[in-house]
C-alpha cells in the first residue's frame, strides 16, 4: 500500500539511519540515539508510519522520562496525526508515573492522596540531618522499586537493620494516612497487573505498540512495567543512549540498556550515528572522552555536515566571578541562548555574582541563594543589637562567635539530585562567614544593610523565567541545548566529584557515570563550548579528551580555541 504523502515526505526528510529506525519491522527494537541525533524526530516518524500502516492510534503508547518530554512529544505527534486526518491526543503519551496512575485508576484503586515523602520522613525521623534524609529516600526507593519488597516482608525479617525498620515505619505512616507515594504509582500498578489477568489484557491491548524514550534512565520497576505490557508480542520500540545514563542516584543502571537483548529475544538494534547539534570539535572531544568507558556499546558518532562552531579551552587566570564576567561580556548579544553548567548547584554562585555585576538577566531554577535566606537578616539583627560602637566587622564577628537564640525552623528537605544534600541549604556558620566577607568594604551597619537590600532588589529584577541565560547543573540540562555553553569547575576533585567517588560502593562505575555526565554537559552546545578550569589542577577528563600539548598551549595563551 502506498504511503500517505505526508508520511512519505516525513520519511524522505530523515537521514538513512533515522529512516531505518522509523520503519524497522514490528518486534523488539532498540534505537541507540546519541546526543543531538534527532531521536524525537525519529519517534514521531515511527508513530506516523505505524498509523499509516494500519495501526490504530489508540493502541499506541509512548512513555517518556519526564513531563516536559511528554508535552513536547504530544505536540509533535498531534501535528503528525493531523496530517493523517486523525484527532489529536489519540496516541497515549505519558510518563511512567502517569501511566501507573492511569492503570491504578482503571482498576478502581486509590491514587491519592499522594504523600510528600520528605514530610513523612520528617515525622518519623525528626532528628535526621538532610544527608540522612536523602539516604533514606534512596533506600526506600530501592526497596520498593529495585527489590520489590513490602513492609510486611521486611518486618518479618528478624535481622532487619535500622534503615529497613525506618522503611517499615514509613510504610505504616502512609497506610495510617491512607496515602501512597510517587514510587507506589509504578510499584502498585505492576502488582495490580500481575494479580488481575483481565486488567493486564486490557492494558496490553491499549499499549500493543509501545514506544519507550530514554531507555537508559529506566529503573528496574519501570523496565519491568514496560516489558510486562509489551509481552508476549513484544512490539516495543526503545530509544536510548548508554552514553547519557547519568541517573544512578535515581536507580538507573546503564547495564540495563546494555543487556536488553537478554530480556527481549530477537531484539533488533538500530544506531543513529550523527550528532546534528554540536560543532565538529565538540563531537570529537566528547566522543573521545566517553570512549574511555568500558560499560558502553561500541558505536560510531560523527558530527553533522553543517555543524559549525568552536570549542575553547579556557584556563582560569583570575577568580571565577572575574572569569565569568569576562565570558558573559564576550558572548554575543544577539538573542542566542546561553548556559553556564556546573557539577553541583553551589558551584553556580560565582556565575550568579557575575550576572548581577553585569546586570544580566538569568534563570537558575534549582538554586537557593544565601542572599535570600532569613539567616542573613538574623546575622544583621545580631550585629544591630550588639550595643557597642565597635567596627562593623568586629560586631559581626561577635555575632558569629555567639549566635543568638533563634526560634527553631523546620529543616528544608534536601533537594533532589546527586551531591545535593547540603549544597542548597546553609548553616549559621556559613551565613556568618559570608556576611562578614560581604561587609568588608563597609564601615557601618546602615550602609551595609542598604547594600544588601539593593543587591536583593537587583536579584529580584534579574532572576527571570524568560532570561536567555540559564545557570544549572549538568544533570538539570539533560535533554536541553543552547547556542553557547560554558562548563566551569573542570578541575581535579570537582568534576569528577571526589565526594561521589569516595562515597560510592563501586568507584570505577561511579567514575564512568561522572564521565558520562561530562559528555552530557559538553554536548548541550550548538555553536560554542567553553571549558573553564584551573590550569594547575585540570580535571582528568580534560587529560583524557585533549593532548598534553593542547592543554599546555591553552595555559600559555590564557585561552585557546581547539580545532580538530
Amino acid at each position: 500500500m502506498p504511503l500517505h504523502p505526508s508520511v512519505a515526505e516525513r520519511l524522505a526528510r530523515l537521514a538513512p539511519d533515522q529512516r531505518a529506525a522509523a520503519i524497522a519491522p514490528p518486534g523488539p527494537v532498540l534505537c541507540v540515539a546519541p546526543a543531538g541525533s534527532g531521536k524525537t524526530t525519529t519517534l514521531v516518524a515511527r508513530v506516523a508510519w505505524l498509523v499509516d500502516s494500519g495501526v490504530d492510534p489508540a493502541t499506541i503508547a509512548a512513555i517518556t522520562f519526564n513531563r516536559r518530554a511528554a508535552e513536547e512529544l504530544s505536540e509533535r505527534l498531534d501535528a503528525a496525526l493531523g496530517e493523517l486526518d486523525r484527532p489529536a491526543r489519540t496516541v497515549r503519551v505519558a510518563t511512567f508515573h502517569a501511566l501507573g496512575r492511569e492503570i491504578l485508576r482503571s482498576a478502581g484503586m486509590p491514587v491519592e492522596p499522594l504523600a510528600d515523602r520528605m514530610a513523612v520522613l520528617g515525622r518519623i525521623a525528626p532528628s535526621a540531618e538532610p544527608a540522612m534524609l536523602r539516604a533514606l529516600d534512596t533506600a526506600i526507593s530501592r526497596l520498593k522499586l529495585d527489590l520489590g519488597v513490602t513492609a510486611d516482608e521486611v518486618a518479618a525479617d528478624s535481622g532487619a537493620g535500622p534503615t529497613a525498620l525506618t522503611y517499615v515505619a514509613y510504610e505504616r505512616a502512609l497506610a495510617a494516612d491512607g496515602a501512597l507515594d510517587f514510587d507506589d504509582l509504578v510499584a502498585h500498578a505492576i502488582r495490580a497487573l500481575e494479580a488481575t489477568p483481565r486488567l493486564l489484557e486490557r492494558w496490553r491491548d491499549s499499549c500493543s505498540s509501545l514506544l519507550v524514550d530514554e531507555a537508559q534512565d529506566l529503573d528496574r520497576s519501570q523496565l519491568r512495567l514496560a516489558l510486562l505490557l509489551a509481552a508476549p508480542a513484544n512490539r516495543i520500540f526503545l530509544v536510548g543512549d548508554d552514553d547519557q545514563s547519568i541517573y544512578g542516584w535515581r536507580l538507573a543502571d546503564v547495564r540495563r540498556i546494555l543487556s536488553l537483548d537478554g530480556l527481549l529475544p530477537g531484539l533488533r538494534r538500530v544506531d543513529l550515528v550523527t550528532n546534528y547539534r554540536c560543532p565538529a570539535p565538540v563531537v570529537a572531544r566528547a566522543v573521545r572522552l566517553v570512549e574511555r568507558n568500558e560499560e558502553r556499546f561500541v558505536k560510531r558518532i560523527v558530527a553533522g555536515p553543517s555543524a559549525v562552531g568552536t570549542l575553547a579551552l579556557a584556563p582560569r587566570v583570575a577568580e571565577e566571578p572575574t572569569t565569568l564576567r569576562r565570558l558573559l561580556a564576550a558572548w554575543p548579544t544577539d538573542g542566542s541562548t546561553r548556559a553556564i553548567l556546573t557539577r553541583t548547584n553551589r558551584e553556580l554562585l560565582p556565575a550568579v555574582s557575575a550576572a548581577l555585576d553585569l546586570g544580566m538577566p538569568f534563570r537558575a531554577p534549582a538554586l537557593r541563594l544565601l542572599l535570600d535566606s532569613p539567616l542573613v537578616d538574623e546575622v544583621l539583627a545580631g550585629a544591630a543589637t550588639d550595643g557597642s560602637s565597635l567596627p562593623l566587622l568586629v560586631r559581626l564577628g561577635r555575632v558569629r562567635a555567639s549566635p543568638p537564640a533563634l526560634p527553631p525552623r523546620p529543616a528544608a528537605p534536601p533537594p533532589p539530585g546527586p551531591d545535593a544534600d547540603d549544597e542548597n541549604t546553609w548553616t549559621w556558620a556559613e551565613a556568618c562567614a559570608a556576611v562578614i566577607a560581604w561587609a568588608a568594604p563597609y564601615r557601618d551597619l546602615g550602609s551595609f544593610g542598604a547594600a544588601v537590600a539593593e543587591r536583593r532588589q537587583r536579584l529580584a529584577a534579574l532572576r527571570r523565567d524568560d532570561a536567555p541565560l540559564i545557570l544549572a547543573t549538568a544533570h538539570a540540562t539533560k535533554g536541553l541545548e543552547f547556542d553557547h555553553v560554558a562548563v566551569i569547575g573542570l578541575e581535579a576533585g570537582r568534576f569528577p566529584s571526589r565526594r561521589t567517588l569516595d562515597e560510592s560502593p563501586d568507584p570505577p562505575r561511579a567514575l564512568e557515570e561522572e564521565r558520562r555526565l561530562a559528555y552530557v554537559a559538553w554536548t548541550r552546545a550548538r555553536r560554542t563550548l567553553t571549558l573553564i578550569y584551573d590550569p594547575d589542577a585540570p580535571s582528568p577528563f580534560l587529560l583524557e579528551a585533549f593532548e598534553p600539548h593542547e592543554l599546555r598551549r591553552a595555559a600559555s595563551l590564557a585561552t585557546s580555541t581547539i580545532s580538530v
